[in-house]
């Protein structure tokens, strides 16, 4: 069980789904969610990967040009 959703539930609410939406469009939405999916995955790696590149460039102390000499 998922958060209190059983299986009688879960058969329930993919039936009024299918009446709603129709065979056919199914495959279409479902395509169109895993679409969606892979972009938001591969925008947050972009972030992430741009992240971790900007993090060392913060942790370097910063260069003093007085005490050089």
């Amino acid at each position: 069980m998922i958060g209190g959703i059983g299986a009688q539930e879960l058969l329930l609410i993919l039936l009024i789904i299918l009446l709603l939406f129709g065979a056919r469009k199914i495959p279409e939405i479902a395509r169109g969610l895993g679409k969606s999916v892979a972009e938001f995955k591969k925008g947050t790696k972009d972030l992430e990967d741009e992240i971790k590149k900007e993090e060392p460039e913060k942790r370097k102390p910063p260069e003093n040009k007085d005490l050089a000499g």
